[in-house]
């Protein structure tokens, strides 16, 4: 209910809301401030005039004080109302609202408390001793009186103001960036267990004495308060460390298995210790955990399958659903008479040796900026130029088919590989259906690279590449052209070449090149 009220309040008001944030600790304020002079009012048997006279001046004064030090960090929510007055904050605008927010009340009464408590005390005490006929020793029975409550009434006001600031911090935490830098600042939730209950048992105890103990003067009110400083203080001191420990120890347990989540250990896991709330929390930690490592294993698996930039691409969701048409360049491979040769060898032979010939061919592929679109049998389909954009994408995809036609003629397997590459534009993006998707690209580039490296066979060449690919080309490469082929499924014949004989590019310090990813 009370959430409503401030949230209502915060949407009329906007930048104008501290009003109600002044308001607010003043009326908690001035009440325990009424509440004193009613209690110390009791042990003298005062007249009511002088009571209500008393009670007035108190809670001016009290009034007076709160405002003025809600007056004087008033400055400090230029920050919060020129976020809130700007239509699109950036980033930095938020934190910066968000951290005065949050930190409003505690830099108020670190910077005020020194000043508005004596302010209050000791032109009350002082005119308490004036009304109530009290000689000036018994001023400072008053003070003593006058000191537990005025404490009390800090406590009370600060934990109303962190209270109506929820609406205010909640609409800036909206916008806040999720990893910007958090500082924690204020009064630890260990302290607040620890004071809160010392100060609220001690104004208890005094209260108490005033309403059911003897009330006949400075001697019984000084009786009182001693009293219920003592009783209070070692009561509530046991108290406020068994819930302190039953509050900030689970939860401090949550904060270092989260560290260590953050740093990469995904097996932290905390110990349920209790069924209440916190027990409720580790759990629930517990479950987040868990599923963080599934998905990591998910994404080992998902990367051993998948070509590892693709995977990345995906699960960033950065790639556009729709796809995006692109100019790359395709590279067929297929191995030479591995028909014949499986039709000779035992099942698990040729499956060994089709491994070999990949863990040679993958690699190659792979640094020269390509990725495995798909592998086909025994041949595969290579992109270059997508997800990763590559200007020299020819020259990435030449390169890579002569390597590997080098590098399989050097292995031990004793079986060779042919490749076709052709460049043109394709339809690149996440194509499948029913829960199944594969990256891909699809157009007639594809088809055409296919069919040019089925060409190879009737030019006996090892590799072939079509003229768009070589109009491709930024590197100098030596071509022989090899007339114009017939290709199945095109109308007309179309123009192959095959590179000149190279040796094998150098393998150290060649590591995969990086490249602008697709947006």
């Amino acid at each position: 209910m009370l959430d409503r009220c401030t949230g209502w309040l915060y949407e009329r008001l906007g930048s104008r809301y501290w009003l109600v944030l002044a308001i607010g600790q003043a009326l908690v304020s001035v009440l325990v401030a009424l509440l004193t002079v009613v209690i110390i009012a009791s042990y003298y048997d005062a007249d009511p005039a002088d009571v209500r006279e008393l009670a007035i001046f108190g809670a001016v004064l009290t009034a007076i004080a709160v405002l003025a030090a809600s007056w004087r960090t008033r400055s400090a929510f230029c920050a919060i109302r020129t976020w809130h007055d700007t239509s699109d904050p950036t980033p930095q605008e938020s934190v910066s609202a968000w951290e005065t927010a949050t930190t409003l009340t505690y830099r108020q009464y670190r910077r005020n408390s020194w000043w508005v408590n004596p302010f209050v005390v000791i032109p009350t005490s002082i005119f308490s001793v004036v009304l109530f006929d009290l000689t000036w020793p018994e001023l400072f029975v008053v003070l003593l009186a006058t000191v537990v409550p005025a404490a009390y009434a800090t406590v009370m006001s600060y934990s109303t103001g962190e209270m109506l600031s929820r609406p205010l911090v909640a609409d800036i935490a909206k916008v806040l960036p999720d990893d910007f830098a958090f500082v924690r600042e204020g009064v630890s939730v260990r302290k607040r267990i620890r004071l809160g209950p010392s100060i609220y048992t001690v104004t208890t105890g005094i209260l108490v004495a005033s309403l059911v103990g003897g009330r006949e003067g400075s001697d019984h009110l000084v009786l009182a308060v001693a009293a219920s400083i003592g009783v209070g203080l070692a009561l509530s001191h046991e108290l406020a460390v068994l819930l302190s420990e039953a509050i900030t120890r689970p939860i401090e347990r949550v904060r270092d298995a989260m560290a260590r989540v953050a740093d990469g250990d995904l097996t932290a896991r905390v110990p349920v210790m209790t069924s209440d709330e916190l027990g409720e929390l580790a759990h629930d930690f517990n479950l987040m955990a868990r599923g963080l490592e599934e998905r990591e294993q998910m994404r080992a698996a998902f990367g051993t399958y998948v070509d590892k930039e693709v995977a990345a691409l995906i699960l960033s969701g950065q790639f556009p659903e729709e796809g995006v048409e692109i100019d790359v360049s395709i590279m067929f491979c297929d191995v030479r008479g591995f028909t014949s040769y499986a039709e000779n060898a035992p099942a698990a032979e040729v499956v060994a040796t089709l491994n070999r010939l990949f863990e040679g061919i993958v690699p190659i592929i792979d640094r020269h900026g390509g990725h495995i679109d798909k592998f086909m049998g025994d041949g595969l389909m290579a992109v270059f130029g997508a997800p990763e954009l590559y200007p020299d994408h020819a020259d990435r995809a030449v390169a890579a088919a002569c390597e590997i036609v080098a590098a399989t003629e050097a292995g031990d397997t004793g079986l060779g590989v042919a490749a076709g590459v052709n460049t043109g534009r394709v339809v690149a993006g996440s194509i499948g259906g029913a829960g199944r998707l594969n990256f891909s690209v699809i157009g007639d580039p594809v088809n055409v690279a296919a069919r040019v490296e089925a060409a190879t066979r009737q030019t006996g060449d090892d590799v072939l590449i079509t003229a768009a690919t070589a109009a491709m080309l930024q590197r100098e490469v030596p071509l022989v052209s090899r007339g114009s082929v017939p290709l199945k499924g095109k109308a007309e014949p179309l123009e192959v070449l095959a590179p000149m004989p190279v040796r094998p590019p150098e393998r150290a310090g060649s590591s995969r090149p990086r490249g602008t990813g697709v947006r």
